[in-house]
């Protein structure tokens, strides 16, 4: 998944005269899928309490480097994969255009880099939590599980989970039971999200050897579970409600928000219309919703409360 081909699955880039160095180490990092990760990372900032802004810019910067060195790495180690599908064959390192030595390199330069800037200008805790979603992506989810289980995206996810609790810790220096709903919830929003990708790009990770749940469970029991993870994600999300740390306002949005989702998930298990076009759509409006639904936190207790 390439930067901007993550958020979109049926770009593929055609022309190498678009690229540059620049524009390469860019890519590595696939920038776009980050601006998610540091949305949900800042609002949970925000609902730890009203950072400074030079603390959100440290996080910002630290958190970006952290998760674009995460993603170099994954690169380097899926350039064998990734030569086998159109969606990603034109990334650097399948491309040729970047060695793999360099974008090894790269990708550990950012992740000490980051590392070195959350512990000297938020908390050791940021720190850690961020290497550890950092070891998580790479070593968990993308050396070992991607290749070997279906399961892959269940357990791997933990790791894309991880950066509300950075920037929750970056304000409290702790962790409380706000902080890990908002881990859970994303925890449980990934599955349904790379299923739909998955279903959408099925014939494209068999020809990689990649062990989706389509491909292993077939797609009606992986719509089975798209809605039984969808269902616990839901109920996740209004937890915070009930444990008082957000109001009615948190409550009906998340509620508003999450109805369009639910739409495309049991019209897609119910096999209604056209199933490739509603998996699209899953896919892509379950990225709004993540971000809609933690821009609501932050407005129920900055703006509205």
């Amino acid at each position: 998944m390439t930067a901007s081909n993550e958020m979109n699955p049926d770009s593929v880039i055609t022309d190498d005269s678009r690229h540059s160095l620049t524009s390469d180490l860019v890519a590595l990092t696939k920038p776009r899928i980050i601006s998610l990760l540091l949305v949900t990372t800042v609002a949970a900032m925000y609902v730890a309490g009203t950072p400074s802004g030079w603390l959100v810019l440290t996080v910002l910067v630290g958190g970006y480097l952290m998760a674009g060195g995460a993603h170099a790495l994954n690169m380097y180690l899926d350039q064998d994969i990734d030569a086998h599908m159109p969606r990603t064959k034109l990334r650097p390192l399948p491309s040729g255009r970047m060695a793999p030595r360099a974008v090894l390199a790269f990708g550990v330069l950012l992740a000490t880099a980051a590392t070195f800037l959350l512990a000297r200008f938020a908390n050791v805790l940021t720190a850690a939590l961020a290497l550890i979603g950092f070891y998580g992506y790479v070593f968990l989810y993308t050396r070992w599980l991607k290749r070997r289980t279906p399961q892959n995206i269940v357990i791997g996810g933990a790791a894309g989970a991880i950066p509300p609790l950075v920037g929750y810790a970056a304000v409290s220096g702790s962790l409380d039971l706000t902080a890990w709903t908002l881990f859970l919830i994303i925890f449980y929003w990934t599955p349904p999200h790379f299923w739909a990708l998955a279903l959408l790009k099925k014939r494209d990770y068999g020809a990689a050897g990649v062990p989706m749940a389509p491909l292993i469970w077939g797609e009606r029991h992986t719509q089975d579970q798209m809605l039984w993870y969808l269902g616990i994600m839901v109920s996740l999300s209004i937890l915070p409600f009930c444990i008082g740390s957000f109001g009615l306002f948190y409550l009906t949005s998340a509620l508003v928000v999450a109805a369009p989702l639910a739409y495309g998930v049991i019209k897609l298990r119910l096999r209604s219309g056209d199933s490739t076009r509603t998996a699209r759509f899953v896919f892509m409006y379950s990225l709004l919703y993540l971000a809609l639904l933690y821009v609501a936190m932050v407005v129920d207790l900055h703006v509205i409360r």
